[in-house]
């Protein structure tokens, strides 16, 4: 199982500064709930063990808001020396979709999404927002190809 590092270090990969894209750490915690909830919808396990929490700007996975508060609401330097390997192809078709349809927005667009959805909404601030809710709602999300 990968760790929300891990997680977050792939879509800090993806960022193309060179156009004036950056992620911040709030848009980063909305990122790594999507990729989490779309996880568990898909393969009924989680991506990584680190708990969600209900803050009051949406989803937040505790540490890795520790990790990343020093940047405030600036930039996070994208990493380097990051393994690719450690990462299966579905994992990557995962980030590289949640990146697609989220990463276009900003961090507080995204922020007002997640205020919209049950899991956050039906969780107590402070509280963890369970793998069940998270589930039970990105179940609804998935797009049938057939």
């Amino acid at each position: 199982m990968l760790t929300v590092f891990n997680v977050a270090d792939y879509f800090l990969s993806l960022v193309d500064t060179d156009s004036g894209d950056n992620i911040t750490n709030l848009k980063l915690q909305k990122l790594v709930y999507y990729a989490q909830g779309f996880h568990l919808a898909m393969y009924n396990k989680p991506l990584f063990a680190e708990e969600i929490q209900a803050w009051e700007h949406g989803p937040v996975v505790p540490v890795l808001y520790q990790k990343y508060k020093k940047y405030g609401s600036g930039a996070i330097p994208v990493p380097t020396g990051i393994d690719f390997d450690i990462y299966s192809e579905e994992q990557k078709e995962l980030f590289n979709e949640v990146y697609n349809v989220y990463g276009q927005y900003s961090a507080w667009r995204l922020r007002d999404f997640t205020h919209e959805e049950p899991p956050w909404r039906n969780t107590n601030k402070k509280d963890v927002i369970t793998h069940g809710k998270l589930k039970k709602y990105f179940d609804t999300q998935l797009v049938d190809d057939e």
